[in-house]
């Protein structure tokens, strides 16, 4: 199979096309490099730098491609309150560009890497794929904004179509941004220096923590399975863990008793977020393998950033 990953050198991005090239796929990478890494690549893997929204470089990259994975994006909860002009232009615009350029080398399918952000506050938990989105930040409304454009351009244009809706994605190679770190990460880091793990709001909001090469897995299947076209699809852990419980388990991992400074609650936060993950189960064949304390000690043993 010939694949084109967009965001191949990021963080879900890198583990994927070494995982394809292992197999024997021809994986080609578009990356713009502002915050991938180019040296985690395989050998295999054919890297091209640039922007999703250059449709004349994706005609080149997409002859002959099968299947494309819809990584690249702006990620950053708090950061995208800040710049919303910034997450349009590349989440959402980004996202026509690219099918358009799908259409236009009529390849078969596309698999948008999207978010459980976009579900905001739920009564009923776990979530399921059927819950009404309410979208409570400007990068929540550009995934969904994105996610709509794909089913609707597919279906236009006869592209198949799968959206998974990842969680709170964590393990090696997840970069710590100065600003805006992801929690996982810093909490690492912050725990390793011996300093405060800074939670916001009191730390009982729950999140569910999947494991970097589980959703590769379910990434993967999804890009061959049989009977998803459309289909939107949860990939979590499906279990509920309070930020209060993270700072306990990262603290075992580490081997010992953070000290922890509560600070205001962050703005577009929600008090509980968990997977309902059958339908990937049944659609993907998909069972998180990694619990969270066993990705803490591997994200600690594999990850370069934290020195063990």
């Amino acid at each position: 199979m010939h694949v084109l990953i967009t965001g191949g050198a990021g963080f879900l991005g890198v583990p994927l096309a070494n995982q394809l090239a292992a197999l024997g796929h021809h994986v080609r990478v578009l990356d713009d490099l502002s915050a991938g890494d180019r040296d985690r690549l395989d050998r295999r893997v054919a890297l091209t730098r640039g922007d999703t929204r250059d449709i004349p470089k994706l005609w080149t990259l997409l002859r002959g491609v099968d299947c494309v994975y819809h990584l690249a994006a702006r990620v950053s909860v708090p950061e995208s309150i800040l710049y919303p002009v910034e997450y349009n232009a590349v989440n959402v615009g980004g996202t026509v560009a690219l099918m358009t350029a799908v259409r236009d080398a009529q390849v078969k399918r596309v698999v948008l890497a999207s978010s459980g952000a976009v579900y905001g506050e739920q009564a009923v938990q776990p979530v399921s794929e059927d819950a009404v989105p309410h979208p409570q930040t400007p990068y929540a409304v550009s995934k969904l904004a994105a996610e709509q454009y794909v089913l609707a351009l597919g279906a236009l244009w006869g592209i198949e179509t799968v959206i998974l809706r990842i969680f709170n994605a964590y393990g090696p190679g997840q970069p710590i941004p100065p600003a805006h770190a992801p929690v996982i990460p810093q909490f690492l880091k912050q725990a390793l220096g011996g300093g405060s793990l800074v939670v916001y709001g009191n730390g009982e909001q729950t999140r569910d923590f999947v494991y970097v090469l589980d959703v590769v897995e379910a990434l993967q299947a999804a890009g061959t399975a049989a009977g998803v076209d459309r289909a939107v699809i949860n990939i979590g852990s499906g279990t509920e863990v309070s930020i209060n419980e993270l700072v306990r388990k990262v603290g075992e991992a580490v081997g010992c008793t953070p000290h922890v400074l509560y600070s205001s609650a962050e703005s577009g936060g929600v008090s509980r977020l968990v997977a309902d993950v059958r339908k990937a189960r049944e659609k993907l064949g998909f069972r998180p393998r990694i619990s969270l304390d066993e990705g803490l000690r591997r994200t600690l043993a594999e990850d370069p950033q934290f020195g063990r």
